[in-house]
């Protein structure tokens, strides 16, 4: 194979990744003005039913603005041989791998992220303001971007140079030590995301004695789930949003509760969302997902491993000098179709898990809060509940809200 071939591939798989995601999305689309399943007629009155239609159709509009100008971006940094200009811009400041690699991918990262910004600035305060959600300020936009190129630096820049290094002393035997690498890193950060990294970004406060926490009290003993640290997290600082979620294990595990969920639903619907949660963690699926993430992890470093070596990976993006950063970058580009394959098997697990979590809650609570509750959320967020079945496979993580609520009355 000669790297023109292997050019023109990258080329195709990039093309094709984007037509089947725009027809995928053209179809959901046409999906956004039927009528309402009768289980779900009581979510939306009329006036809020075409709010959440007007909302998709923005978001479907604005999707096809976005994602054809990153392809042409992408597309056009291909063909006029952009990775090529990076490196050499890199090349002067180092002959040292690692900072050549370093400098490459901070242009390039931080490059396209200023770049796309405007896109993001218009979501934020112009879509999402548009329809109520927007809590951000300006100076927390900007702030979350610096914050998150100096995370993307510390943390990304680390794990790069130590692969690297990896790599430069051990050769082909290095996604050995990366995988083991990433793998600590991932339980690490698994246990004390929320202790070291939320805090950057978010203030979490302990959940005040009261009603509240004493029925998630209760609702823990009945499951003997020892549950000692809940939080509330400002999510109202940035969007009216509602979330929870799960982190940690052993002593490290801790529920967050969001203040806008608090704020959205009563006790009851609470405490069967917690019971939801709590589900995830008694079926073993955060250990699943953990264990699946870190084995996907060393099987895409032992692939990755057996091709970077191959100078063609880098002259098919036009650098005539073959480096690990470049081949990782055309290695990345080719490995894209696997990884949809795996987020897809990923995504039926989630599906799957979410049903079970569901049936936990509805067998270790009661159904009828965590229906409420759903529904509630749903409204809040203008959420689609009429999405196309191909849109629903590829795309979604959680079955959709006729799913749920046929599954929990059961």
């Amino acid at each position: 194979m000669t790297s023109t071939t292997l050019f023109y591939i990258i080329i195709a798989i990039i093309i094709i990744n984007f037509l089947v995601d725009k027809i995928l999305d053209a179809l959901n689309a046409k999906h956004f003005n039927d009528a309402l399943p009768t289980e779900l007629q009581d979510v939306y009155d009329e006036a809020e039913y075409k709010k959440s239609q007007n909302y998709k159709a923005t978001n479907y509009k604005f999707g096809l603005v976005t994602s054809t100008f990153s392809i042409l971006l992408t597309l056009g940094f291909l063909l006029f041989d952009g990775f090529e200009f990076v490196d050499n811009i890199a090349r002067t400041y180092s002959e040292n791998p690692i900072i050549i690699a370093l400098i490459f991918f901070g242009i390039i990262m931080i490059g396209s992220d200023i770049i796309t910004t405007p896109f993001s600035y218009y979501s934020t305060f112009v879509i999402e303001e548009k329809f109520g959600f927007n809590k951000t300020s300006v100076k927390t936009f900007f702030l979350d971007k610096i914050k998150g190129w100096l995370m993307m630096a510390i943390i990304g820049g680390g794990i790069l140079a130590l692969i690297i290094w990896f790599y430069n002393i051990t050769g082909k035997h290095f996604w050995l030590y990366a995988w083991a690498l990433v793998a600590v890193f991932t339980l690490f950060m698994n246990m004390f995301y929320s202790k070291l990294i939320v805090p950057l970004f978010n203030k979490q406060t302990p959940l005040e004695a009261g009603s509240l926490r004493d029925k998630i009290s209760a609702y823990a003993k009945t499951v003997g789930f020892k549950l000692d640290k809940i939080f509330v997290i400002d999510g109202s600082k940035r969007s009216t949003k509602a979330n929870a979620y799960f982190s940690g294990f052993g002593s490290e595990k801790r529920v967050t509760l969001y203040d806008t969920l608090i704020n959205d639903l009563d006790d009851e619907e609470i405490v069967a969302v917690l019971a939801h949660e709590v589900g995830h963690y008694k079926k073993k699926h955060i250990i699943f997902n953990l264990f699946a993430s870190i084995l996907l992890t060393g099987l895409t470093l032992y692939i990755l491993s057996l091709f970077i070596s191959n100078p063609l990976l880098s002259q098919a993006l036009g650098v005539e000098i073959p480096s690990f950063h470049i081949g990782l970058i055309a290695f990345g580009l080719l490995y894209s179709p696997i990884s949809e394959i795996t987020g897809l098997i990923m995504n039926m697990f989630s599906r799957k898990f979410e049903y079970q979590a569901d049936d936990y809650a509805k067998n270790t609570y009661k159904a009828e809060p965590l229906i409420t509750s759903l529904k509630k959320l749903s409204k809040n967020n203008l959420s689609n509940l009429t999405p196309h079945k191909a849109y629903v496979f590829m795309h979604y993580s959680h079955p959709t809200l006729l799913q749920r609520i046929t599954n929990l009355k059961k």
